[in-house]
């Protein structure tokens, strides 16, 4: 009575092991292209099926490539990569959505004749920063530059300013040379103390010298 139980019992498992079959799939290859809509065709032997890119396949494919599909549908295969394209066509990766990489105790690099970067707005955060170049140029409409401790060293500095407005607390500067400056109108004031000292002073007025205070001193 038991082995016929457990018989009849086991006959149903096994039905529905028989019945829990993996989803067909079957792979080709073939050359992309467009139809008269604009949906991407891949021409395989007779076949032409409509084709969509996979999520794991970053570069965009293009017309001409040879590809490698996996054909779920009668008519509708996924690319799963492309195996080869025409010399000279652009390699782009592409992705839906937003996208990440992250590399976990080693480091990233990036090595190319060319760099270039293009974004809407491009945030970097970084204990460190190191940029080493022959020559740089920065342009833009509006900069702003804010540190603690800011050190600028170089042979020539050459500036141009429609306006230029500074505060500081304590400025102090030193030139060993000439320090000349060249002004249409020039004023100089001091809340306390406006201290002129040289081994040779000279104040020449073309036309009008004018001193005025409470006490004046010479000598």
């Amino acid at each position: 009575m038991t082995d016929t139980t457990t018989l009849q019992s086991a006959a149903p498992r096994a039905r529905r092991r028989e019945a829990a079959k993996a989803i067909a799939g079957e792979w080709c290859v073939g050359i992309l292209g467009t139809d008269a809509n604009g949906e991407q065709i891949v021409a395989s032997g007779e076949l032409r099926l409509l084709a969509r890119r996979a999520a794991s396949c970053l570069l965009e494919p293009a017309v001409g490539d040879s590809v490698a599909c996996l054909r779920i549908a009668p008519r509708e295969v996924w690319i799963m990569a492309v195996l080869q394209r025409e010399e000279g066509a652009a390699n782009v990766l592409r992705c839906p959505g937003n996208l990440r990489i992250a590399v976990d105790g080693g480091a990233l690099e990036l090595e190319a004749a060319r760099v270039g970067l293009k974004a809407d707005e491009l945030d970097i955060a970084a204990q460190k920063t190191r940029v080493a170049t022959d020559t740089a140029d920065v342009v833009g409409r509006e900069m702003h530059l804010i540190g603690t401790s800011i050190k600028v060293v170089g042979s020539v500095l050459s500036s141009v300013m429609e306006r230029v407005q500074h505060f500081s607390r304590h400025y102090l500067r030193t030139t060993d040379g000439i320090d000349r400056v060249a002004a249409t109108h020039l004023e100089c004031e001091a809340k306390q103390v406006l201290r002129l000292e040289g081994e040779h002073t000279l104040v020449n007025g073309r036309e009008l010298i004018k001193a005025r205070g409470a006490q004046i001193h010479f000598g």
